[in-house]
């Protein structure tokens, strides 16, 4: 896989989002939609960002733009899974509405944003359907991936993920429950954490991803960049391994990310 890294998380968020924008550009001239696979988190916010300002200095025409999201926590209600409320500070649907959804369309001139039905999210009560439209668009044209720090988990696939999972309701390690206490500091300690998450699964990632590129940030990912930098094939044991079966797959990681394997990688920014 293609590893470059950067001086800091806005440059590889910058460089990242300026493909990003070409890639839209080049699905509207072809009069087609572009996937852009997205997760929540810290990681990918430097990407998110840049990308409203690509959208904005270029004027972008992001009608076409389909924002396929990775995973959401889940709850039971009345007997079946459901997603936390929108209203919760760790609800991945409004991660996703405002973080993403709306920056984009905030940037975007007037009849040029993303329609509402284009922001998709898993369903815990349909699984499958969701496999099934990502499968009937043409795949996702790019899937930003993030892993785990302390478990490589990718999406909520926890540690022994087989690699032939597709989406599903999975019970989260308790590895990742302790890393989400930092995405979402509302968390007071893990028993308020769900223990549950519907969550896109590794045959999803690596069979339906046309592009996949994880990012990371910060001294906290450095075993994360420094596994899946070295994994010649998936290993359950570190999820977040299944960008080596990705097709056009590379890692951007700024400096501390990166440390454990920079002193062989040219430095970017």
């Amino acid at each position: 896989m293609k590893i470059e890294v950067f001086g800091g998380a806005d440059e590889a968020g910058r460089v990242l989002a300026r493909e990003i924008a070409d890639g839209i550009e080049d699905a509207r001239r072809a009069n087609r939609r572009y996937l852009l696979g997205c997760p929540g988190g810290r990681s990918p916010l430097p990407t998110y960002r840049a990308l409203a300002d690509e959208v904005r200095q270029r004027d972008l025409d992001i009608r076409h733009l389909v924002l396929v999201m990775m995973d959401e926590y889940v709850v039971t209600a009345e007997g079946e899974f459901t997603e936390v409320p929108v209203i919760s500070h760790c609800s991945l649907r409004r991660f996703a509405t405002q973080e993403v959804f709306d920056r984009l369309n905030a940037a975007a001139s007037q009849g040029k944003e993303i329609p509402t039905n284009q922001l998709w999210i898993p369903d815990p009560r349909a699984t499958d359907d969701y496999d099934k439209a990502l499968e009937a668009a043409g795949g996702i044209d790019l899937f930003i991936l993030a892993s785990g720090a302390t478990d490589g988990h990718v999406a909520f696939n926890p540690p022994g993920t087989s690699s032939e999972s597709k989406t599903r309701v999975v019970q989260l390690a308790e590895t990742t429950r302790r890393d989400n206490l930092m995405t979402f500091p509302g968390f007071a300690n893990i028993q308020e954490v769900p223990r549950h998450g519907v969550t896109i699964g590794i045959a999803t990632i690596a069979s339906l991803s046309l592009r996949a590129v994880l990012v990371a940030n910060g001294q906290d990912k450095q075993l994360a960049v420094a596994r899946v930098a070295a994994a010649k094939s998936y290993e359950p044991d570190w999820p977040s391994t299944v960008l080596a079966v990705c097709r056009q797959a590379a890692i951007y990681a700024d400096e501390e990310a990166a440390a454990l394997i920079s002193q062989s990688t040219e430095v970017r920014g």
